[in-house]
């Protein structure tokens, strides 16, 4: 029995599945914010696309967005962060469709302070990375697209009030 669906007769799991099967899926994208002992971001310099952006990418199908955002930062940075690690929701960007892409929720995870140590073993995928580097806000600012330094901005936000940030478009829905 599903723990969702209750009790469901064989005639309602048939209908359920086909429901399921006609809805539309959404792109989900989990990136981390993730801190030096300076408070200062770490951002990635992507292979695949012109600027720099936070650690992350997308999720894979039926894949829990924490658990997506662990696996990237796995085969980006082989940073390994345990999966009794807290990461804390910070923002939810509702992205309209735009060129070949439809609608996607692109979601900003609090990963926390690295130390030392871990900084020193961030090994960037050459597949994936050109680079890495710890940024001060204003760096960042420049380095990031304006849609996500909005993202960011509204999670350091999310992070000081312990709001979770609702963006579309990268704008504030409240």
């Amino acid at each position: 029995m599903c723990n969702h669906c209750g009790n469901a007769t064989p005639r309602r799991t048939a209908r359920l599945a086909d429901g399921n099967a006609r809805q539309l899926r959404k792109r989900v994208g989990a990136d981390a914010l993730l801190f030096d002992h300076t408070g200062r971001i770490l951002l990635v310099d992507p292979n695949y696309k012109p600027d720099w952006d936070l650690p992350g990418g997308m999720a894979e199908a039926n894949e829990p967005p924490d658990a997506a955002v662990r696996r990237e930062l796995g085969e980006e940075l082989a940073l390994h962060l345990a999966d009794n690690a807290g990461l804390t929701l910070l923002c939810v960007d509702w992205v309209s469709p735009h060129n070949v892409w439809d609608d996607s929720l692109m979601l900003i995870f609090d990963a926390g302070q690295l130390t030392a140590d871990q900084i020193d073993q961030l090994d960037p995928n050459p597949d994936e990375l050109g680079a890495f580097e710890f940024c001060t806000l204003g760096q960042a600012e420049q380095r990031l697209r304006p849609y996500v330094w909005s993202r960011v901005e509204a999670a350091l936000h999310a992070r000081e009030s312990g709001r979770v940030a609702s963006l579309h478009d990268g704008q504030p829905t409240w």
